[in-house]
């Protein structure tokens, strides 16, 4: 039994009827999870080395890349069994959509650095870095993300079940023992009238 299997059975059935019933819901954001980090990982490692006066742009480059690891889970995990568009369409319209979910992103941090003045020497570094996480990585993420799944549904993975759930593997039989219309093994029933019409 997988391990994810394993921990939804100690839940009570109403909760993992839920679970079940948001499963898409539930990968999306398991998937906003990791890219977050990878985001927050890139953002942050380029904004204080080598882009510390290109906070914007370092932000950028940090949901870019958390862009592509995106597509790779959303497609193989979050909607593994949706699809209905051939391969390069489908990425065509995911960059286009986390485009769209890039802008959505930046705009908190933008209006939170250039309209509202929040940042150094206006304010102190440390209410300019909780100023950048709130609306950079806190309220952009969550617009974003909300933007990104709505769309995902209704524009990338149009379709439910269009691809084959590669969790449940086809059950292989064995037909060597499985008795041929014209064996001598003795068959019964519907197969005996066959025999007959067909002799």
């Amino acid at each position: 039994m997988p391990v994810v299997r394993r921990a939804l059975s100690a839940f009570p059935e109403p909760v993992r009827f839920l679970l079940n019933k948001h499963r898409e819901l539930i990968r999306f954001a398991v998937v906003g999870g990791t890219t977050f980090l990878v985001d927050n990982g890139v953002w942050y490692a380029l904004k204080l080395t080598v882009l510390t006066d290109k906070v914007v742009t370092a932000k950028a480059i940090g949901v870019l890349v958390a862009i592509i690891a995106s597509y790779v889970l959303s497609r193989e995990w979050s909607f593994h069994t949706r699809g209905g568009r051939e391969r390069h369409h489908e990425a065509a319209l995911f960059f286009l959509v986390s485009g769209i979910g890039v802008g959505i992103n930046l705009v908190p941090l933008t209006i939170s650095r250039h309209l509202l003045g929040l940042q150094s020497p206006h304010v102190s570094v440390f209410m300019e870095e909780i100023a950048d996480f709130v609306s950079g990585s806190i309220i952009g993420m969550l617009l974003a993300t909300a933007f990104k799944f709505w769309a995902m549904k209704k524009w990338v993975f149009p379709h439910a079940d269009a691809r084959p759930d590669r969790r449940i593997h086809p059950i292989s039989v064995d037909c060597a023992g499985v008795p041929r219309r014209n064996s001598d093994l003795p068959v019964s029933g519907a197969d005996q009238v066959d025999r007959a019409e067909a002799s």
